[in-house]
């Protein structure tokens, strides 16, 4: 299935006017800016993922017991 010719201007300029028809002039940019907000979104999340992977991980170390005092009588 070739889609080469699918995304020319002729048909991109029929399925603007449909989503026109179905959506209206006033729906337009809301649709616009809620997109918009999405791929901001999901690119700040490819983001935190792809760093997150490519930071060195930390290891913690116990905590050390303190020296006994060797001056300490035993009885």
């Amino acid at each position: 299935m070739n889609l080469g010719g699918l995304f020319e201007g002729p048909h991109l300029l029929i399925i603007a006017v449909i989503v026109f028809l179905i959506f209206g002039a006033k729906r337009l940019p809301e649709l616009g800016k809620g997109l918009g907000e999405g791929l901001k979104g999901f690119k700040d999340g490819i983001k935190n993922v792809s760093s997150e992977a490519s930071a060195p991980t930390q290891t913690t170390t116990a905590p050390t017991q303190p020296k006994s005092d060797s001056t300490e009588v035993k009885a």
